[in-house]
């Protein structure tokens, strides 16, 4: 484990995060702790929930409200599919 004092790990914040990102084990010393810098899987459920408040029946309507205006954008032609390298070309 990597392990770095609090103005170690603020002058170089991203490049620690990105070395935990990719399963580094990175700990950050605050006082006799040492916290680990760790990945975290979040689903849009689960932050609706933790971070809004949201009732699952709230979370399940919005899906389907998100679904169906999906399908509406896909039918009218609004929505379109396009492959990497389309999308590179056309932001140039």
């Amino acid at each position: 484990m990597k392990t770095l004092t609090i103005t170690e790990a603020k002058k170089n914040l991203g490049r620690w995060l990105a070395a935990a990102s990719s399963g580094e084990d990175i700990g950050i010393i605050c006082g006799a702790d040492i916290i680990g810098l760790r990945k975290v899987e979040v689903e849009s459920t689960d932050y609706a929930r933790r971070e809004y408040g949201a009732a699952p029946e709230q979370v399940a309507a919005l899906e389907q409200a998100t679904d169906r205006r999906y399908q509406k954008l896909k039918r009218s032609g609004e929505l379109v599919t396009v492959s990497t390298e389309q999308l590179k070309e056309l932001i140039g």
